[in-house]
């Protein structure tokens, strides 16, 4: 019966490819290619933004976590994130939006020069390539595990090659519309998935065991320690989540190119502010629903530890009931959900990174504006390019046997901090120049480096003292602290410079060598 499985999962990469391709139309121009010539439906971009910002291991380790003791916390994350998106839809997004860009680091182009540019694209496309290239190995983990359920017994390299391949098909040929529409589709595959083991588990259990569970504090929303160093290194103290997390998501969501680009596919600025704030309840929900399947599953199992249970961690949990509570054929779409989030991700990340690298490094290269066909290609070459990058990365880093989750998340710290503050530096500081904005960049990147690398705080957890590397929430604000303080002191010892239209994103300040060559045109 399990080849019925394998049937539904063959089927639905078939149909995702060709669905995304016909949604998205022929692509004419590299703006079309990268932006959908904005006019994308706001709603079908807020649904984009949460599949890009979902990974495998959000979809099966929120589940675990919720079984182990975290409760609810990721919900009380995701309200932190709710209100650093509303920033976000508030400051930046009108300056993306009436520039006219169809790269986030164009913003800092117009407003201090090339340089800073193209240094915030090329730590990007560096950093997504590695975060990126780790998430897509992670992502095979689990993956092969039910396929060897199945009895597909297959390598790690070929599930990596496969899922880069099928990716790029509608990437390449179809851009920024494929990835949109196929996004949608994945997203409400995988979160009707969660609200479909809902309700199987709630049949199992019911009422008695929803009480169960919020008696021993598996609903928990709120962490209320107020130790400074638990909120220090825990994602799920209140004020870690809630301040931290806030200014975490305006990095990731108003200076990372992955989930700008999403927001410039939409018509109006308007739509461009209901996508993005959207997206935080979306993801709130989204939240709530994996977590919900963690508890149910606690009742489930009457309260079995995992190695009760013959799990090697908590992500085998929500992936093992798939398996073993599931009918046929409906496990099959919820592997094929799982395998929907991996090629979200990878998808998204492939024609961000193709477009920043076009609109912010190779444009700088011509001294006109290139023809629409040729510009198109390129950024189709691009697109071939970092697949081919990214699979080699993943592939070599099936070796590896440290912690690639752990590696993952740390890697956005090292430069997000760096790409706030540049964005913060040129809104606050007007007296600011390249020179400032360049040196403040780099020694943020240094300085976060040593504070992600080598600080740690000692934790005390049940008697025993556990040095504990600083919560990612905290990274952003560090680096943004540092990034004005050092831009801000070096703008005391130069004339200020010229002020202008730049300094507000005005379309009429876009210089013609950033935007001509980025979109064609």
């Amino acid at each position: 019966m399990r080849q019925l499985d394998l049937v539904v999962i063959v089927v639905y990469l078939v149909a995702i490819s060709v669905i995304g391709l016909r949604l998205a139309g022929r692509q004419r121009t590299a703006k079309d290619y990268f932006v959908g010539d904005s006019h994308m439906p706001w709603w079908t971009v807020s649904f984009s933004v949460v599949a890009t910002e979902t990974s495998v291991l959000t979809v099966i380790s929120v589940p675990g976590g919720a079984y182990s003791g975290q409760g609810f916390g990721n919900v009380e994350l995701a309200l932190g994130y709710v209100i650093g998106r509303v920033v976000v839809a508030t400051v930046l997004i009108p300056l993306y939006k009436r520039g006219g860009f169809v790269s986030a680091y164009q913003y800092l182009g117009s407003r201090f020069g090339l340089k800073l540019q193209g240094l915030a694209s090329v730590t990007f496309v560096f950093t997504r390539l590695l975060a990126e290239g780790v998430r897509l190995f992670a992502s095979a983990i689990p993956i092969k595990l039910l396929l060897d359920e199945l009895g597909m017994h297959t390598s790690f390299r070929t599930i990596i090659i496969v899922l880069t391949v099928i990716t790029v098909i509608y990437t390449y040929l179809g851009g920024i519309k494929a990835v949109i529409w196929t996004d949608t589709i994945q997203m409400g595959l995988y979160l009707g998935g969660a609200l479909l083991a809902i309700a199987v588990l709630y049949a199992h259990v019911g009422g008695d065991g929803v009480s169960r569970a919020l008696h021993t504090g598996h609903f928990k929303l709120i962490d209320t320690n107020f130790d400074l160093a638990h909120i220090l290194t825990s994602p799920f103290a209140l004020p870690t989540a809630i301040i931290g997390g806030a200014i975490f998501a305006m990095a990731s969501h108003g200076s990372d190119q992955l989930i700008v680009q999403r927001i410039l596919t939409t018509r109006s600025l308007r739509d461009g502010q209901k996508a993005m704030i959207a997206s935080g309840v979306f993801v709130t929900v989204q939240f709530a629903a994996f977590s919900l399947v963690g508890a149910l599953l606690w009742s489930y199992n009457k309260g079995k530890s995992f190695q009760e249970l013959g799990l090697s961690s908590s992500d085998n949990l929500y992936p093992s009931f798939i398996l073993h509570g599931l009918p046929v054929v409906i496990s099959g779409l919820l592997v094929a959900g799982i395998i929907g989030a991996a090629m979200g991700s990878l998808s998204a990340a492939l024609n961000s990174m193709s477009n920043s690298t076009v609109a912010d490094i190779i444009h700088s290269f011509f001294r006109s504006a290139p023809s629409e066909e040729f510009m198109l290609k390129l950024a189709r070459l691009m697109t071939l390019v970092w697949a081919v990058l990214m699979a080699v990365f993943a592939c070599a880093f099936s070796t590896s046997t440290g912690n690639v989750y752990l590696t993952g998340l740390t890697i956005a710290g090292y430069t997000y901090g760096a790409l706030l503050g540049a964005f913060l530096l040129g809104r606050i500081v007007r007296r600011a120049s390249e020179t400032d904005s360049v040196v403040a960049f780099l020694v943020t990147v240094a300085v976060m480096t040593y504070l992600v690398r080598d600080v740690k705080i000692d934790v005390t957890t049940a008697g025993t003292t556990v040095p504990t590397a600083v919560a990612a929430q905290w990274l952003v604000p560090a680096g943004v602290v540092v990034t004005l303080v050092v831009g801000g002191v070096m703008s005391l010892f130069h004339r200020s410079p010229e002020s202008g239209p730049a300094d507000d994103g005005a379309p009429e300040a876009v210089p013609d060598r950033v935007e001509a060559p980025a979109v064609g045109e």
